[in-house]
Formats: C-alpha cells, sequence, structure tokens
C-alpha cells in the first residue's frame, strides 16, 4: 500500500499509507484478540475467568503462528479459517432459528441520531479493510496475474455470506441481538459455534500482526540479503517485530479503556480510503496515464512494459491532460463510480471521525468507559 501511495503522492503518500497500514493492522490484530477473549470467555462458562487473562491466552498462539516470514506457510490455516467461519456461521443460523427470540419485532429500518447509525456503518466498512493486504499477498504470489481471481472469489463469498447470515440472525434473534451475533444464541450453541469460529480469530489475528511486521521488516533490509535468507539477524529482527506487533496489539486491547472507538477511529481514518476511496484513485490514475491499456495489451503475467515507467516519467503525464480526459472519457460509467467511491471514502472518513469522537464523548459522560487493565469476569 506505501508503494502505491508513493506512486499516486509521492514520498508523502507513501510515509502516510504505510505507516497508516500498520496502525490499522495492529488495531486489526487488537480486535482479532477481543473475539478470541470472547470466544474463550464463552466456552469456560459457567466458571468465570479475568478476561485479562484470557486475551492473554490467545496472544501466545497469536505470536507463535505468525512466525512464519512467508504467506505461503500460512496459505492451508487460512483455507482452515475461511471453513470454520462458514461452518459456524451456518450452525449458528441453525440455532437462531431452532431457538428465536419470542415476542422479536423485525423492522427493515428503525430511528437512530446520526453518531450512533453512523458508528453502525464502521462495522462493514472496517469488515471489508481487508484489502490492505492484497499488496503484500500478490507481491508473494507465483503468479501475481491470478491475484484479480482471488479477490473476485473473495469478494462474491464475503459479500454473499455476509449478507445471508446478517439477515438470518437478525430475522430470528431480533432488533436485541448481540455484538458479536453469536453471543445471543442459548449457552450451548454459543460454545459450539464460538468453538467452531476459534480458528478463524486466531488466523485473522495473525494475518494482521504478519502484515505489520512485515510491512517494517521490508523497510528494514531492503536491498539485503535478510529479505531472502534465513540469516541470525534477519530471523531475530522477524521474531522482535512479530512480537511487538502482537504485544502492542494486547496492550492496546486490555490497556485502552476506548479501544472498540480507537478502532473505529482507525476504520474511518484508514479503512474508509483502503475499503473505497484509493481503489477509485487507482483506476482513475491507470486509466489517466494508459497503464489500464497496457495491461490488456500485454501477454499473460507481462507486465515489463508497465513496469519500466518511473513513477516520476508517469507523474509528468499530466503535462499530456488532454490524453487522460480522453481515457477517461471513453469509459464514462467507470469513471463515475470511480469518483463516487472516492467521495464514499471522504465522506465515511469525516463523519465517522466525528461520529466516533462524539460516541467517545457521551460514553465518558456517562461513565461507560472502564479502567485501563481491567479484569472483568469473561463473558
Amino acid at each position: 500500500m506505501g508503494d502505491a501511495g508513493f506512486i499516486l503522492f509521492g514520498r508523502v503518500g507513501r510515509e502516510i499509507l504505510s505507516w497508516g497500514t500498520v496502525i490499522f493492522a495492529i488495531c486489526g490484530t487488537g480486535s482479532q484478540l477481543l473475539a478470541g477473549q470472547i470466544a474463550l470467555s464463552a466456552l469456560s462458562q459457567p466458571r468465570s475467568l479475568c478476561a485479562l487473562l484470557f486475551t492473554g491466552i490467545f496472544a501466545i498462539p497469536t505470536f507463535l503462528v505468525s512466525l512464519p516470514r512467508t504467506l505461503d506457510r500460512l496459505n492451508w490455516l487460512s483455507a482452515l479459517a475461511a471453513f470454520s467461519i462458514l461452518v459456524a456461521g451456518i450452525v449458528a443460523m441453525g440455532a437462531a432459528g431452532a431457538y428465536p427470540t419470542p415476542g422479536r419485532v423485525i423492522a427493515v429500518a428503525l430511528p437512530s441520531d446520526f453518531v450512533t447509525a453512523f458508528i453502525s456503518i464502521t462495522n462493514p466498512v472496517f469488515a471489508y479493510a481487508g484489502h490492505f493486504m492484497f499488496f503484500i499477498l500478490i507481491s508473494e504470489m507465483r503468479h501475481p496475474e491470478d491475484a484479480m481471481k482471488s479477490a473476485y472469489a473473495l469478494q462474491a463469498f464475503a459479500t454473499t455470506f455476509y449478507t445471508v447470515f446478517a439477515i438470518v440472525t437478525y430475522y430470528y434473534l431480533g432488533p436485541a441481538v448481540a455484538s458479536p451475533s453469536l453471543s445471543s444464541l442459548p449457552p450451548v450453541w454459543q460454545k459450539a459455534t464460538y468453538g467452531l469460529a476459534l480458528p478463524n480469530f486466531l488466523i485473522a489475528a495473525c494475518l494482521y500482526s504478519h502484515t505489520a511486521a512485515k510491512l517494517l521488516f521490508v523497510r528494514l533490509f531492503r536491498h539485503t540479503r535478510h529479505i531472502h535468507s534465513h540469516t541470525p539477524l534477519g530471523w531475530a529482527v522477524w521474531s522482535a517485530l512479530v512480537f511487538a506487533m502482537v504485544a502492542v496489539a494486547f496492550v492496546l486491547a486490555v490497556g485502552v479503556p476506548i479501544f472498540n472507538y480507537l478502532v473505529g477511529l482507525a476504520a474511518s481514518l484508514f479503512a474508509a480510503w483502503y475499503t473505497y476511496g484509493l481503489a477509485g484513485a487507482f483506476w482513475i490514475f491507470d486509466t489517466w496515464h494508459g497503464w489500464d491499456s497496457d495491461r490488456k495489451n500485454t501477454s499473460t503475467g507481462d507486465l515489463r512494459g508497465v513496469e519500466e515507467r518511473s513513477w516520476l516519467k508517469v507523474r509528468d503525464g499530466f503535462r499530456g491532460h488532454r490524453r487522460g480526459w480522453d481515457a477517461l472519457g471513453r469509459r464514462p460509467a467507470m469513471f463515475a463510480l470511480c469518483a463516487l467511491t472516492i467521495f464514499a471514502g471522504a465522506f465515511i472518513c469525516v463523519a465517522g471521525l466525528y461520529a466516533i469522537i462524539q460516541g467517545i464523548i457521551g460514553a465518558y459522560a456517562q461513565g461507560a468507559i472502564g479502567a485501563p487493565f481491567s479484569c472483568q469476569a469473561g463473558g
């Protein structure tokens, strides 16, 4: 993502998007650690243990599984994670149908204030924000031209699954459904579904922490043998970076009382752009400078003609602005769609920041913010 920022906006863009990716990945790791804590708390009932302890327990395998330095070591685990969340979702929908909430009232739309409604909007934005990991995935693929196949498969599965799961659980559990929705199921089914979903929480946390560590590792050892060779220094630094990413995520998750709001801030600042705004900017930039047509005219997997262009030469393309506008004008529908995604990213960023800040102020005013490193009973 940082390299893409460098092409679009120069060195400033590289630093903003690189560090934004690291910050967002750490917040994502912390969010998954909390999901693991909720799952372990549900599985341990009726016994009660310290929630902080559950988070620490879940952080240990997160660190260990994150240690492989290349994603090919995690691919089968990722397949397991996708399978586990699919099975957990199917079981949860079945349990919701078998034990619906009595007297529930189903409504397509409910009245709400702007802050509450927009905080809810940041949740699906965060759910789709994994796009920023595509760059690291593509950089390690043997056949990068196959990346779009993976992207299409991911989007088709995720959109379909999220939509069906949300509709079914809401229909049977009603507007009082908890977050995560698995916590609204009867205790036995909570344990079953959280147990099935636990591998997904673990691998998701590992991928986030792996991404944050990888970006820093490449920044430190770019153009050195430590990137590709198993040197003692390389492994020592890599292990330290992975540990640091998981440790920072753990401290933020259990030590910052407003961590959920912090994730919302990260989603508004970065996920709004990673999920929406930058996607439109990428297409417009490529089309303006003729990269889109270059990709269509190259042989399968041969992008050398595109890669040979220096970013300085590309940025000078604004002299040929007429040619750029002509290229965009040949695809007006796609241009309009990309412009709308940029506007959507900007709106979600600004409105999300406002809503989250107002939510923090309201939570403090109501005394709903707990103490840092509190040890409340899990569950």
